[in-house]
C-alpha cells in the first residue's frame, strides 16, 4: 500500500512536470496556439474541484451532485471583483440595464482585494457549513443527500437566473480580464504564463494538503465512516462533526477552483452551476478513480481534453452520449477507475496462466 501511495506521488509530480513545461514550449514555439495554455489553465481549476469531490465521496463515502454552486460561487466573487476592478468601481452594463444608478450594497465588498479573496472563501464555506450542520445533525446520508444537494444547486441557479440586475441572468458576468490584466494573445504571454504557474502551485498546495490529511488519523476516521458509518459512530466519534469538515473543505477548494477558472475563461454564467455542470465532476472523479486523490487529477483531465478535442466537428452531436457511457460502464465494471485498472486488476491478470486463466501457485 505505502508502494502504491509513493507510486501516486510520482505520478502526480510527472503531470506537474508535464504542466510546468507547457508555457515553455509555448515559447520555443513548440505549442503554436495559446488558447490551448488557456485551457490547461482551466484544466488545473477543474482538478482542484475534482480533489475535493474525492475527498467527500471517495474517501468519505458522501456523493454530492450540487458541487456546481460551490463552484460558481467562488467563480462569481472573483468576477465581481475583477469587473469592478475593470469599471472603476462603477456599475456595470447589465445593473444600467436594470435601472440601478449605484452600486448595489452586495456588490460594495468586491471592490477591495483582501475582502474579495476572504469572500471566495468564507461565503462558500459558511453556506456549505449550515447545510452540511443541518443535514449530517439529522444524519441524512446516501441518495437523499445527493437529491438535496441537486435541489440546492438547482434553487441557487433560478435565483441567479432571476436576479438579472445583480448577477447579469442567464448571460453572466463577462468580459472579464485576470488578475494580472489581459492574458489573451502573444502580447500577454508572459502575464499568462505567470498567471498559468500560479494556478499550477495553487494545485501542488490542496493536493499535498489533502494527501497529508488522509494520512492522518482524521483521514483514516473518514474512510472507517465511508466503510461502516454507524460503526463508526457507536465507537463514540461525532461523525456529523468529520462529515460536515470536510463538506466544508471540499466547498472550499471547489470555491477556489471557480476564482481560478473565472481568470482563464473570461466570463462565469449560471451554466457552470447547473447540476449537470455538478454530474459531470463526479464523472471527472469516477472514471480517473476514486479514493486515490491522483485518479481526481487524472480524471479531470482526460475527460476535459477529450472534451476538448470531440466537442467539435463529426463527435460534437454524441459525445455527450459517449461520455454518459464511460461513466455508466466505469461505475459498473471498474469502481476503481483508470488508477484501478492500472493499479489492481491488470498486476491481477500478470498472476494467471495466460493460456489457462488459472492462477500461478507460487
Amino acid at each position: 500500500m505505502k508502494l502504491k501511495k509513493q507510486g501516486y506521488n510520482l505520478c502526480f509530480s510527472a503531470i506537474v512536470l508535464v504542466l510546468a513545461a507547457m508555457p515553455l514550449l509555448l515559447r520555443a514555439g513548440v505549442i503554436t496556439s495559446t488558447s490551448f495554455i488557456l485551457f490547461l489553465g482551466k484544466c488545473i481549476a477543474f482538478s482542484i474541484v475534482a480533489i475535493g469531490l474525492d475527498l467527500i465521496w471517495g474517501y468519505t463515502g458522501i456523493l454530492s451532485l450540487g458541487h456546481g454552486l460551490y463552484f460558481a460561487l467562488g467563480g462569481y466573487a472573483m468576477a465581481m471583483y475583477l469587473k469592478l476592478q475593470a469599471t472603476g468601481g462603477k456599475i456595470t452594463s447589465f445593473m444600467q440595464t436594470g435601472g440601478m444608478t449605484e452600486l448595489p450594497a452586495i456588490w460594495k465588498p468586491f471592490l477591495s482585494a483582501p475582502v474579495s479573496l476572504f469572500l471566495i472563501i468564507a461565503v462558500p464555506g459558511a453556506l456549505a457549513g449550515v447545510i452540511g450542520y443541518f443535514i449530517f445533525k439529522n444524519r441524512v446520508k446516501g441518495v437523499y443527500f445527493s437529491i438535496i444537494s441537486q435541489a440546492l444547486t438547482w434553487a441557487a441557479y433560478s435565483l441567479f437566473t432571476g436576479l438579472q440586475s445583480y448577477t447579469g441572468g442567464n448571460v453572466g458576468i463577462t468580459e472579464i480580464t485576470s488578475v494580472l490584466g489581459s492574458i489573451k494573445g502573444a502580447a500577454n504571454m508572459g502575464k499568462m504564463s505567470v498567471l498559468f504557474y500560479i494556478s499550477l502551485t495553487i494545485l501542488v498546495i490542496i493536493y499535498s494538503l489533502s494527501y497529508a490529511l488522509i494520512n492522518t488519523k482524521f483521514g483514516k476516521l473518514l474512510i472507517a465512516i465511508r466503510d461502516g458509518e454507524n460503526r463508526t459512530y457507536f465507537s463514540g466519534y461525532c461523525v456529523s462533526r468529520y462529515k460536515n469538515f470536510i463538506y466544508i473543505l471540499s466547498a472550499v477548494f471547489a470555491a477556489v477552483a471557480g476564482a481560478l477558472f473565472v481568470n482563464f475563461n473570461g466570463s462565469i454564467t449560471p451554466a457552470q452551476m447547473t447540476i449537470s455542470y455538478s454530474i459531470t465532476m463526479v464523472i471527472w472523479v469516477a472514471v480517473g478513480g476514486r479514493g486515490t486523490l491522483i485518479g481526481a487529477v487524472i480524471g479531470a483531465f482526460l475527460i476535459n481534453l477529450c472534451d476538448y478535442h470531440f466537442s467539435s466537428g463529426e463527435m460534437v452531436e454524441i459525445w455527450q452520449y459517449i461520455l454518459g457511457a464511460i461513466f455508466v460502464v466505469t461505475i459498473l465494471f471498474f469502481k476503481g477507475g483508470l488508477v484501478g485498472i492500472v493499479c489492481d486488476q491488470i498486476p491481477s491478470l500478470w498472476k494467471k496462466n495466460p493460456e489457462s486463466g488459472v492462477v500461478v501457485n507460487e
